[in-house]
């Protein structure tokens, strides 16, 4: 079993790793860039949407989240460029670090979110007492 998971999280790193590569080739189109992008950047941050301190929740999202945004990304891709990447990433293996750009694209896509919640709960509160009595 432990041989097992091992197995998988080295196939998820060099799936990892052939993204990072396909989304710098210029076949890539831009939606799949896009989401590339924004899966690398949740891999690699420091921070995630669920802190792993949090028991069982903590690492829930690491285990759902960027395999399912892996998978969709992979998807998106042409098969000429993946196959291409996953050749490149196998013949020249490297570590994939933590990233900086990916942990201030990651703390934008969160205040853009909290603002937006913010924004719609203000929109949709409902009126105080105040406001029914005075028009």
């Amino acid at each position: 079993m432990i041989a097992r998971l091992r197995a998988l999280a080295r196939r998820l790193k060099a799936e990892l790793l052939a993204l990072s590569v396909a989304a710098r080739d210029p076949r890539t189109p831009w939606y799949a860039r896009a989401l590339a992008l924004l899966v690398l950047a949740y891999a690699l941050s420091p921070i995630d949407l669920i802190p792993d301190f949090i028991p069982v929740l903590g690492y829930l999202d690491d285990l759902l989240l960027v395999p399912a945004g892996l998978w969709l990304a992979l998807r998106l891709l042409p098969p000429e460029v993946l196959a291409d990447a996953r050749r490149e990433a196998a013949a020249h293996p490297r570590r994939l670090a933590r990233s900086g750009w990916g942990l201030a694209l990651m703390l934008l896509i969160y205040a853009a979110a909290l603002l937006f919640g913010w924004w719609w709960a203000a929109g949709h509160a409902p009126p105080t007492h105040a406001a029914r009595h005075f028009p």
